[in-house]
């Protein structure tokens, strides 16, 4: 078993050895599916811990050998990220389990984000859009930043972005599930591409692309027209996966009723 500790955290070193031990039987789990995130308190300190679900067979072998797991990546972008001056919650620590001399279970280990407003709420058609404007507008610049600093979060989801509002009116935000990111020059096209996973109607994608064209200084009809684009096809790309899924969910119903 590997474990990196950050420095800052060393006074945690005996919590983040017992995750392994403790993880099936404490903490509170607030997200469950592939994966698990489950919240502990150390000593007045929340604390996050993801567990990574046991690779496949050969993603176990790309990992050992090849490629960074999931948890270290988390870990050495958050670096990265903090180091640019982008929010994310400060890192602890990365567990890597070993199975028959390849990577099994995963650990990544952060301060938990006091931060619980997401992205979701633009796809919340009850929600009328003149009231979140000043957020959309907010989001857009925070991404131009982002990207004038060549950080471009590849899986830039409603769920990944979380932000709260401040008493001044403005909006700060941070960013979770970093494992997927890079860190080079984003050009229009690849900058107007990463809005595509976000959800909202029409005048969302409208004022994000105003917005995020006129902080890095593109035509704001041509980004218009990108992120309008790469929305569609994303949402029809989503349409397909879900109606191959629910296909094979009646299959297998229908299988069971043959047997």
């Amino acid at each position: 078993m590997k474990i990196v500790i950050n420095p800052k955290y060393k006074h945690l070193t005996q919590f983040v050895e017992s995750v392994p031990s403790i993880f099936p039987t404490q903490g509170e789990s607030i997200y469950k599916a592939r994966n698990e995130i489950k919240v502990f308190n150390v000593d007045g300190i929340a604390i996050n811990v993801k567990a990574y679900k046991v690779p496949i067979f050969i993603n176990r072998i790309v990992y050992s050998f090849f490629r960074e797991t999931k948890a270290q990546r988390a870990y050495d972008y958050a670096l990265k990220l903090l180091s640019l001056g982008v929010e994310t919650p400060a890192p602890i620590a990365y567990i890597i389990e070993t199975r028959g001399g390849l990577v099994a279970r995963t650990y990544f280990i952060s301060l938990h984000t006091p931060l619980d407003g997401n992205f979701r709420l633009f796809g919340d058609v009850s929600i009328p859009f003149e009231t979140v404007r000043p957020l959309a507008e907010a989001f857009a610049r925070y991404t131009a930043e982002l990207h004038e600093k060549q950080v471009l979060h590849v899986d830039y989801s409603p769920g990944n972005i979380l932000f709260e509002k401040k008493e001044d009116g403005s909006y700060r935000f941070s960013l979770i599930d970093i494992n997927r990111m890079k860190f080079c020059e984003v050009d229009e096209r690849e900058g107007c591409k990463a809005f595509a996973r976000m959800w909202g109607i029409e005048e969302f994608f409208r004022t994000v692309a105003r917005v995020y064209a006129e902080a890095r200084g593109f035509d704001v009809e041509r980004c218009t027209k990108l992120i309008l684009d790469f929305q569609n096809e994303e949402q029809a790309y989503r349409d397909r996966k879900y109606a191959r899924r629910d296909k094979i969910a009646a299959f297998k119903e229908k299988l069971k009723g043959l047997f």
